[in-house]
């Protein structure tokens, strides 16, 4: 059956495009013009390019293409829900009928909208089975007593963050919280922790949210994670085993040997 990959920002959904070509799977990618990177041209798919607010045109493509199951794979920063840029009529409708406009409202809107079209949201991480995150330790090096200290006490303040959408990281030193993730999005998260911290070790806590899918907004660890953890003095990382994307895992997790970095995976809270 033919699909669509809607492509936001970051490798996520370029490593699943390359993974549909060479399975051999028949696949349309549709590149969100703000925020996906031009690379996708480059993949040999057939692509079409829409603007952030376009939900009409995405469901036209949709149609035409004969496409009834979707991928939603990258990011789409939160930021942008305050942007400038404009919604065709039927976004526009949705965003009125919202009496919140979090991610799970937004993005569980749109799902409903392309459901009542015959068009459905499905496992974003589908094609990347591989790549998500196992229990245990991930890396070399094990979490001494004070880094899982941290990261239990950050857990239960992530999983409470995340439960009412407002991030699905934060950033930890003595069990304190230093910074929680809103917007801004976990690097930048990062920095200003280190700013915060003057010094002290942190550790990054990233849990997913109580939804019981994976459908949009999966917690994602790239290369770009880890060197910004190595910048700011950040030496664990606890995820959500089963939940969270590693793109380019085994670099990753090189990397993060090199740095001398631990990585756990924990099982998810439901």
């Amino acid at each position: 059956m033919k699909y669509a990959v809607l492509c936001g920002n970051g490798r996520f959904p370029l490593l699943a495009l390359d993974s549909a070509r060479s399975l051999g799977h028949e696949v349309v990618a549709i590149g969100i013009k703000e925020e996906a990177s031009s690379e996708i041209d480059s993949l040999g798919v057939k692509t079409y390019w829409i603007s952030l607010g376009a939900l009409s045109r995405l469901i036209s493509i949709l149609k035409d293409e004969n496409v009834r199951e979707v991928m939603f794979c990258g990011q789409v920063k939160h930021a942008k829900i305050f942007s400038s840029i404009a919604p065709d009529w039927r976004l526009a409708k949705l965003l009125f009928s919202l009496r919140e406009k979090n991610t799970d409202a937004l993005i569980g809107g749109v799902v409903q909208v392309l459901a009542d079209e015959g068009i459905q949201l499905v496992d974003s991480t589908r094609l990347l089975k591989p790549l998500v995150a196992g229990e245990g330790h991930l890396t070399r090096r094990k979490p001494d007593s004070d880094e899982i200290r941290d990261i239990e006490y950050g857990r239960r303040v992530a999983n409470v963050l995340a439960s009412v959408d407002i991030g699905q990281s934060v950033a930890i030193s003595g069990r304190a919280c230093v910074a929680a993730e809103a917007m801004e999005g976990t690097d930048a998260m990062l920095r200003r922790a280190a700013c915060l911290a003057e010094g002290k070790p942190l550790r990054l806590v990233k849990v997913s949210r109580r939804r019981g899918h994976l459908l949009f907004d999966v917690p994602v660890v790239g290369l770009t994670t880890i060197d910004v953890m190595r910048e700011t003095g950040t030496t664990a990382l606890a995820v959500d085993a089963g939940r969270t994307l590693m793109l380019d895992r085994e670099e990753l997790i090189q990397r993060a040997n090199d740095a001398g970095i631990s990585i756990a995976g924990y099982i998810a809270v439901e």
